[in-house]
């Protein structure tokens, strides 16, 4: 078999931790309403391990099916605070990782995995307090295959992700947030931050109908029969 051919983008720029200040410790859920309601990965890749939490840089990787090439040599160029962030296409159920990749990526200071393959070896990774979203897991063995890429744009879980955009997840799922957003989405999250207060405010107060709801209720849109 041929070697396979790996495209690598080495030096992709990384966002400056000011930016990325105002967004740590978001829920994801918040991140996705400063974003537009929008931004969240496919639900169908969600928490593999008890640590379900992540923040950081996406390093995105492209390969082939059943190919485990590119994350063994995505570990040459990680750096830490990165998210490893793997597109598989989806195709038949046969594990990207396992736990001897993923330690060798926390070694490096990779702090999670997000694909929207398959990982193996789940009592393995346990221990390493790593979190991996991911579709599902497989015994089926993954092959050095090729081609692939390192650093390029990619499409996961119907959300296009760059190397350098800023990865975070939770126990609701996968937000993106894109590097050139870091600033505008930090912003629009004083206007979440307010609202959830307000609502949380009329809970405790004894609400029982939110007052727009009301006020629709009250208005020419609606027909009552009786």
């Amino acid at each position: 078999m041929a070697d396979p051919t790996i495209t690598v983008r080495r030096d992709f720029p990384r966002p400056d931790t000011a930016l990325l200040a105002p967004l740590r410790d978001v829920p994801v859920c918040w991140l996705v309403d400063a974003m537009g309601r929008k931004a969240a990965l496919d639900t169908a890749i969600r928490p593999l391990t008890r640590r379900r939490h992540i923040f950081g840089t996406a390093l995105t990787i492209d390969a082939s099916p059943r190919d485990h090439t590119t994350p063994w040599a995505a570990l040459a160029f990680a750096r830490s605070g990165d998210v490893v962030v793997i597109r598989t296409q989806q195709q038949e159920p046969h594990a990207i990782c396992g736990d001897v990749i993923l330690t060798m990526a926390k070694n490096a200071g990779v702090v999670g995995l997000v694909t929207d393959g398959f990982v193996r070896d789940i009592a393995g990774i346990e221990p390493l307090d790593f979190a991996v979203f991911a579709r599902g897991t497989s015994p089926n063995s993954p092959s050095l295959a090729g081609p692939c890429s390192i650093g390029l744009p990619v499409v996961l879980g119907g959300v296009a992700i760059d190397s350098g955009d800023l990865v975070v997840a939770d126990e609701e799922g996968v937000a993106i947030v894109p590097q050139a957003r870091l600033a505008e989405t930090a912003a629009a999250l004083d206007a979440v931050r307010d609202k959830e207060a307000r609502m949380e405010q009329a809970v405790k107060a004894g609400q029982r109908v939110p007052d727009w709801v009301e006020a629709a209720l009250s208005s020419s849109r609606v027909r009552y029969l009786d």
